[in-house]
């Protein structure tokens, strides 16, 4: 099995950044694509960014020139820059893997969550 562990959410001040963090462990043959996404009370889950293998990057327009994903392979961890905080970006924070976890099989695996509140 694979796990997903996020940390770095919090509470802050709209303006302020924080930076999230998601790990990967277990049976890890291959990652593929990692991402964040988010959930708001009362709204559906939403993509924030995406990553692939080789690096290129996919960002929602809402969050575009204020957060930056990025990707370590050595720790099969993917991070989050969250700068420029606002209300609206308030939500549970969620990381996904797509990880080929044996010789043949591989699937989507997501994380616990961790929780953003922005103050205005």
């Amino acid at each position: 099995q694979v796990h997903l562990v996020e940390s770095g959410g919090g509470l802050v001040q709209a303006g302020g950044s924080l930076r999230l963090s998601c790990a990967a462990s277990g049976s890890i043959y291959v990652i593929y694509s990692m991402g964040w996404f988010r959930q708001a009370p009362g709204k559906q889950r939403e993509l924030v960014a995406t990553i692939t293998s080789g690096e290129d990057t996919n960002y929602a327009d809402s969050v575009k020139g204020r957060f930056t994903i990025s990707r370590d392979n050595a720790k099969n961890t993917v991070y989050l820059q969250v700068d420029n905080l606002k209300p609206e970006d308030t939500a549970v924070y969620y990381c996904n893997a797509n990880v080929r976890y044996s010789n043949i099989n591989s699937r989507v695996f997501w994380g616990q969550g961790t929780q953003v509140t922005v103050s205005s």
